[in-house]
C-alpha cells in the first residue's frame, strides 16, 4: 500500500515568500502517480490562490535522470531540445491524444517538459497585475518542485499547461517518469529546491545584439508579431531578465554563450557569431572537452586543405579561465562552416566529445542540418553538450545499478 501526503500551500502576489503549511493524511494507492490540484480565483482579479498537492509512493528506486535548461524567451531552448532527443534516438513529439498546444515533447528516452507551465497567471492576469511571466510571483515554484521531485522519484503526475496560443491555463496532463527529464524555460535554476533535484544543468547565454536579431525572425516569421511589439516586448522584459533570469547562469554546470563575431570589425548585421562552450570543472561524471592539449591555451584557425573557409573564416580557442569564481575550460568557435562533412576534420582535433564512433558529431550535424546554427558553433556545441549528456546519464546508471551489488557484498 502507498503512503500518500496532502500538502496545502497559499502564495501571495505581494509576497515573494510563500506560506507553505503542510498537514498529512494516509490513503491507500496502489498506482505511482501524484495528483495536483489547485484552487484559484479570476486570474485578472484574484491576487491569491491556494493549492493541494496529494502524493502518492508506492516505492522502489527511480532512474529519472532530471536536466535543467535555462534561458529567455527566444534563445534556442527549443533547437537544443530537438538536437538533445536525436542523439538518444527517436523523435520527440507531443503526447499523443492529448491537448495539441501541449509544451511536452515525448521521446523513446526523453520528456520535455516547458516550465511556462507552472504559471500561476495568466496573459490577461499577469497584464492585470503588472508582472511579466520572468517574475517568480507570476510562478508556481512550489507545484514546480512538488512535481519535478515526484517524477524524478519515479511517480507520475498531472502537470499543468499554459496555452502560449490563447494565454490561459489549460486543464492538466499525466506525465510519466520517464529515463530523462529535461525542464526547460526561464527558472529551472532559479527556486534552490529545484536546482539541487538537478543532475546536469545547461545556460544559454545570448548577447543583447543576438538576441534581438533572434527574437525579430521568430516572432515575427512564426507568430506574426510587429517589430514594434518585439522591441517594447524587449525593453519591457529586460529588468526581470536582469534580476530574474541572467543571475542562474552561475549555478549552470554547462553555459554555450553566443555573441557577435570577432572576425569582422564593426559587424552590425549578426549573420555570424562567436559561441562559448564553458564548461565548469569538478562536476561529477562529466569531463570537459578540450582543444589538442587539456589545459593548454590554444588558438587554432583550421582553414585549408581540409576545411573550406569563405571569408571571414573560422578561428578555434581553448583554454582555462574562472567564471563566477569557478575553475572552467573554455571552448571557443568563431566563424561558420561551408561545408558540413568537412567538420570531422575539427572534430578529430576535439578530445572528451564523449562519442561512440568516429564521426558522430558530423554525423548529427548533417542530420540536422536545416536546424538554426548548423553551420556554425551554437549548433556544433549544442550537439557535443548532448552527447555529454548521453554519457553522464550512462555513467549515472551504471552507479545506481552496481549500488545494490555493493551493498550486498558489503
Amino acid at each position: 500500500m502507498a503512503v500518500c501526503t496532502i500538502h496545502t500551500s497559499t502564495q501571495s502576489l505581494n509576497s515573494r515568500c510563500s506560506l507553505y503549511t503542510p498537514t498529512k493524511t494516509h490513503l491507500g494507492f496502489n498506482q505511482r502517480q501524484v495528483v495536483f490540484y489547485s484552487k484559484r480565483g479570476s486570474s485578472s482579479s484574484s491576487k491569491r490562490g491556494s493549492s493541494s498537492v496529494i502524493t502518492c509512493s508506492a516505492g522502489g528506486d527511480s532512474q529519472t535522470i532530471v536536466i535543467g535548461l535555462a534561458a529567455d524567451s527566444g534563445c534556442g531552448k527549443s533547437t537544443f531540445m530537438r538536437r538533445l532527443t536525436s542523439v538518444f534516438g527517436g523523435a520527440a513529439e507531443p503526447p499523443k491524444g492529448g491537448n495539441p498546444d501541449s509544451n511536452t515533447l515525448i521521446s523513446d528516452t526523453t520528456t520535455v517538459i516547458c516550465l511556462d507551465d507552472y504559471h500561476s497567471l495568466d496573459r490577461t492576469g499577469r497584464k492585470v497585475n503588472g508582472v511579466t511571466a520572468l517574475d517568480p510571483r507570476a510562478n508556481n515554484f512550489d507545484l514546480m518542485y512538488e512535481q519535478v521531485k515526484a517524477i524524478k522519484d519515479g511517480v507520475a503526475v498531472d502537470k499543468p499547461i499554459y496555452n502560449h496560443v490563447t494565454g490561459l491555463l489549460d486543464p492538466p496532463e499525466l506525465i510519466k517518469p520517464p529515463k530523462i527529464l529535461v525542464i526547460e524555460g526561464l527558472h529551472p535554476m532559479y527556486d534552490e529546491r529545484v536546482r539541487d533535484l538537478l543532475d546536469f544543468s545547461i545556460y544559454l547565454d545570448i548577447s543583447n545584439e543576438v538576441k534581438f536579431a533572434w527574437k525579430i525572425q521568430r516572432d515575427m516569421a512564426e507568430r506574426g508579431h510587429s517589430l514594434e511589439s518585439i522591441k517594447a516586448s524587449i525593453e519591457a522584459r529586460k529588468p526581470d531578465f536582469d534580476a530574474y533570469i541572467d543571475p542562474q547562469k552561475q549555478y549552470a554546470d554547462t553555459v554555450i554563450e553566443v555573441l557577435p563575431t570577432q572576425l569582422i570589425p564593426d559587424d552590425n548585421e549578426g549573420k555570424v557569431l562567436r559561441v562559448k562552450l564553458i564548461m565548469k570543472e569538478g562536476v561529477k561524471h562529466f569531463s570537459p572537452v578540450y582543444l589538442f592539449d587539456e589545459g593548454s591555451t590554444i588558438s587554432w584557425i583550421p582553414c585549408g586543405r581540409k576545411l573550406t573557409c569563405s571569408y571571414p573564416g573560422i578561428k578555434f580557442a581553448y583554454g582555462p579561465d574562472t567564471y563566477f569564481d569557478h575553475e572552467v575550460s573554455v571552448l571557443e568557435m568563431d566563424g561558420q562552416f561551408d561545408r558540413l562533412d568537412e567538420l570531422i576534420y575539427v572534430e578529430s582535433h576535439l578530445s572528451n566529445i564523449s562519442t561512440k564512433f568516429y564521426g558522430e558529431v558530423t554525423q548529427q550535424m548533417l542530420k540536422h542540418a536545416d536546424f538554426p546554427g548548423s553551420n556554425n558553433g551554437t549548433g556544433l556545441f549544442q550537439t557535443i553538450v548532448g552527447l555529454k549528456i548521453r554519457d553522464l546519464f550512462e555513467q549515472l546508471i551504471a552507479t545506481k545499478q552496481a549500488a545494490p551489488v555493493e551493498a550486498t557484498k558489503a
